[in-house]
């Protein structure tokens, strides 16, 4: 019996294969490769699909977010040592771009049904140094905005939207990454908008803070060899704009694409050991991960393994748990110990089969 991969990098980029090579080729012909026309076009074009003022193109993800809150430190809008409230649950990158723009990252529980940082618990841990408010939409789902903006409003808060896993999601008929007063998005390989490499971009409502972002990307520069920031080399490659540019407009059909796949793990999965994620009307996932939670999850892994069927964890250490960060130790956080134990994903992307998915729901109904 054939194996059910988890993602294939290949695979999904294959149908492209033609036009990225033919976007490679313009590039190299153009002589243009830093800083290009490809890199403007795709950030005109990126703030089109999410309905933003701007987008700012840049190295990856995690810069992405580091620069949001570089330049907002700029702006004179926060201040170093400031506090920032993320969820407890997020992947590490939330909390490394914090620190790295030396602010404290002040840890809240997510809600245990969405994954997403539950907004009933955010008014508790604001102090007098709180500024900004991260919510991560993870897995794809957005986060509860209206309630978070609204608490960002009543505290005089800033509030940004870690958006590596949610391009192309919706709340309420609004796009992910036009849900706050800035947005960082990554594209990563096996984003649903991936590079062929890394990448990233800020998308934001505000000239100033794109402005910001712009120079602390290039060096701290906007003229060549002046100076005006202590910035930094965090640019876009021009080869991956042009590459992202070919991708782009076909990611509306790819995430229609991981809905119908999830639509069928949600009808069909019945096994009762499985919690399913939550699907909520005004809530429009882009799917990026399909995660279920399991008890027992290393033996469900390994009976799926067995049946051909490959899985992965997102994520099976918190970030109050890793070395690197032997500060957040104290942060109580049951409900992030209780998801990261039991947090299973399942294959999904544009590639899958439909009698994949149905196989994979079949085998997980059919364990005793």
């Amino acid at each position: 019996m054939d194996k059910i991969e988890f993602l294939n990098f290949a695979k999904v980029n294959e149908p492209y294969f033609p036009e990225i090579q033919a976007a490679v080729e313009r590039v190299l012909k153009s002589g243009a490769y830093v800083l290009g026309p490809e890199v403007t076009a795709f950030e005109n074009e990126l703030s089109q699909f999410c309905s933003t003022k701007r987008a700012v193109g840049v190295s990856s993800g995690l810069d992405a977010l580091i620069l949001i809150l570089r330049g907002w430190i700029e702006l004179g809008l926060v201040k170093e040592g400031d506090e920032v409230l993320v969820p407890a649950n997020t992947y590490i990158a939330s909390i490394l771009a914090i620190s790295e723009a030396r602010l404290k990252p002040v840890l809240v529980e997510p809600d245990l049904h969405s994954y997403n940082i539950d907004p009933s618990l955010i008014q508790r841990s604001i102090t007098a140094r709180t500024r900004v408010i991260m919510a991560v939409h993870l897995y794809g789902r957005s986060a509860d905005m209206d309630s978070i903006n609204l608490i960002a409003q009543e505290n005089d808060l800033l509030v940004m939207e870690d958006c590596a896993q949610a391009l192309g999601a919706s709340y309420f008929g609004k796009a992910a990454g036009n849900l706050s007063d800035a947005a960082a998005h990554s594209f990563y390989p096996g984003k649903n908008l991936g590079a062929i490499g890394e990448g990233g971009a800020v998308t934001t409502n505000s000239d100033e803070l794109a402005d910001v972002i712009k120079t602390l990307r290039n060096y701290g520069s906007q003229e060549k060899y002046r100076n005006e920031l202590k910035g930094g080399n965090h640019r876009i490659d021009e080869l991956q704009a042009a590459i992202l540019r070919v991708k782009l407009p076909f990611l509306r059909s790819d995430n229609a694409k991981r809905k119908k796949l999830a639509d069928l793990y949600l009808s069909g999965v019945t096994h009762p050991e499985v919690t399913l994620p939550m699907s909520s009307e005004g809530f429009n996932s882009s799917w990026h991960l399909f995660v279920i939670r399991v008890p027992d999850r290393a033996k469900w892994m390994e009976y799926l393994m067995e049946k051909g069927i490959h899985t992965s964890i997102h994520y099976p250490i918190p970030p109050n748990q890793q070395e690197a960060y032997p500060e957040l130790a104290s942060f109580e956080t049951p409900i992030t110990e209780k998801i990261h134990r039991e947090i299973l994903s399942l294959p999904m992307s544009p590639v899958h089969k439909i009698c994949e998915i149905e196989r994979v729901v079949d085998t997980i109904n059919r364990r005793v």
